[in-house]
């Protein structure tokens, strides 16, 4: 047998959402934009068809120069990825090494451990609050010199919870200089807390914050994998160190600046998924669901050691949803259609339950 990493035995493999195998199921597992291509995308990505048989643009010029100037930075502190999972990546193989530990709340992100395990660091999980947030203060005080980079997910997957910018700002307070801290932002524009954290005004009032965004999930581009990082020089310039080479492809590339020139029209289809997770949270509360407030593309229902059960009707209902076993289900808000499928659903389990 060939020799292998011992450590590896310890990552848990990454769980897709369930895919749907016959065209009678709704898939509400992997916070997908229930939405399709916008016209103008998908024929910008068309006409980049014909240069497929050429590799991409490693630095991305014209789309680094773009997010820099949205972000209101330098072009050097911009750092690509195939979705920001592999900026995270990047972020961790940088920053951490053997002996090292990596920090998040959990339950946050599933990949944070499995990036870390990888790098030959030592994850350290820090439970949630009660409210489903993280502890940040719990965060601060598990703090020690092995540490070398922590996640802050805002808002939080999976449950969708928001931290507002002065507990954010109170935490990095905290934190020595030396360790980096990364707020990743992937439900940014989901977000509707006029007091959360923003990860680009905390970045530019502390040098050890990095941000992470991604064009999957308001951007509707998760099939073609771009996400980026904004971090400071010397930080970006290791990124792009140990980042794989040509993984962001001119298709991903060609998408997200067609995205972002389309950025009004797809303002609308984020208000109406915001609208769509309003009226599924309303609901579920009407159903007699113990739900929080979600600032993402989902919701989350804690149940414990009632999630396989629950999981389980939902499927037999033909609802695909993100269960993580003993703890809860995650569910993406998606088309009205599916959303008052799932809602059915839950009512006749809640009904069941009740009776």
């Amino acid at each position: 047998m060939v020799k292998q990493r011992s450590a590896l035995e310890r990552i848990p493999a990454y769980k897709q959402g369930a895919m749907p195998s016959t065209s009678d199921v709704v898939k509400l597992s992997s916070n997908e934009n229930p939405f399709p291509p916008l016209a103008s995308v998908r024929d910008a990505v068309a006409a980049e068809l014909e240069r497929i048989h050429l590799y991409p643009s490693m630095a991305a010029p014209e789309l680094t120069a773009r997010i820099a100037e949205l972000q209101g930075v330098e072009p050097e502190n911009i750092v690509f990825g195939a979705g920001s999972v592999e900026v995270a990546t990047q972020l961790v193989q940088a920053s951490a090494g053997e002996g090292d530990e990596v920090m998040f709340a959990w339950r946050s992100f599933e990949a944070y451990p499995i990036i870390a395990i990888g790098a030959g660091a030592t994850p350290v999980q820090v439970p949630l609050t009660h409210d489903e947030r993280h502890d940040l203060d719990a965060m601060a005080d598990a703090i020690t010199e092995r540490t070398a980079i922590i996640f802050v997910c805002n808002p939080n997957n999976p449950t969708g919870a928001s931290l507002t910018h002065a507990e954010v700002r109170a935490f990095l307070d905290r934190v020595p200089s030396d360790v980096l801290v990364v707020i990743d932002e992937a439900y940014e524009h989901f977000n509707r807390d006029a007091e959360t954290a923003i990860g680009i005004d905390l970045y530019r009032e502390y040098p050890n914050v990095a941000v992470l965004h991604t064009f999957s999930k308001a951007y509707g581009l998760a099939g073609l994998r771009i996400g980026y990082a904004v971090a400071q020089a010397d930080v970006a310039a290791n990124l792009r160190k140990v980042a794989v080479p040509f993984a962001v492809s001119a298709l991903a590339q060609t998408a997200a600046a067609a995205s972002l020139d389309a950025e009004a029209e797809l303002a609308n289809r984020i208000d109406d998924i915001v609208a769509e997770r309003a009226r599924v949270t309303s609901e579920l509360r009407a159903q007699g669901w113990n739900i929080g407030d979600s600032q993402a593309n989902f919701v989350w229902l804690r149940l414990g050691d009632d999630t396989a059960r629950i999981d389980a009707a939902l499927t037999e209902a033909g609802v695909l949803a993100r269960a993580f076993p003993g703890e809860g289900i995650r569910i993406t808000i998606g088309s009205p259609d599916a959303n008052s499928r799932a809602l059915t659903a839950l009512a006749g389990v809640h009904a069941g339950a009740r009776g």
